[in-house]
C-alpha cells in the first residue's frame, strides 16, 4: 500500500517560514521524481516544484529563489523549506510523484498578512 503522509503546515505571518515534510512508504522511493503541488482557495492544482532521481530541482517562478525542495532517500523523506512566506502562498500543500500518480491528503499552509 502506497502511502505519502504530509506534516509541517500551519499558521505563519508573512516573511514568515515552514518546513513541510513528506514521508512515502511502499514505493521505491529513490527511484521516483517527486514533488509538491498546491490547491489556492477556489483555484485549481499548481504544481510548485519538482525533484529528479539526480537530485536536480526545478520551481514554478512565483516560488523561486523562496522555496527550497530536498529529499532524502535513506528516510523516504521529501522536504519543502519554505522562506519568505506570502498571503498568495496559502493553500492546501500534496506531496506527490511526478504525474500525480501517487499522493498524499495534503497540509494547509495558511499565510496572514
Amino acid at each position: 500500500q502506497v502511502q505519502l503522509v504530509e506534516s509541517g503546515g500551519g499558521v505563519v505571518q508573512s516573511g514568515g517560514s515552514l518546513r513541510l515534510s513528506c514521508e512515502i512508504s511502499g514505493i521505491a522511493f529513490s527511484t521516483y521524481s517527486m514533488g509538491w503541488a498546491r490547491q489556492l482557495p477556489g483555484k485549481g492544482l499548481e504544481w510548485v516544484s519538482s525533484i529528479y532521481t539526480s537530485g536536480n530541482t526545478t520551481y514554478t517562478d512565483s516560488v523561486q529563489g523562496r522555496f527550497t525542495l530536498s529529499r532524502d532517500n535513506a528516510r523516504n523523506t521529501l522536504f519543502l523549506q519554505m522562506n519568505n512566506l506570502r498571503v498568495e502562498d496559502t493553500a492546501v500543500y500534496y506531496c506527490a510523484t511526478r504525474g500525480l500518480r501517487y499522493w498524499g491528503q495534503g497540509t494547509q499552509v495558511t499565510v496572514s498578512s
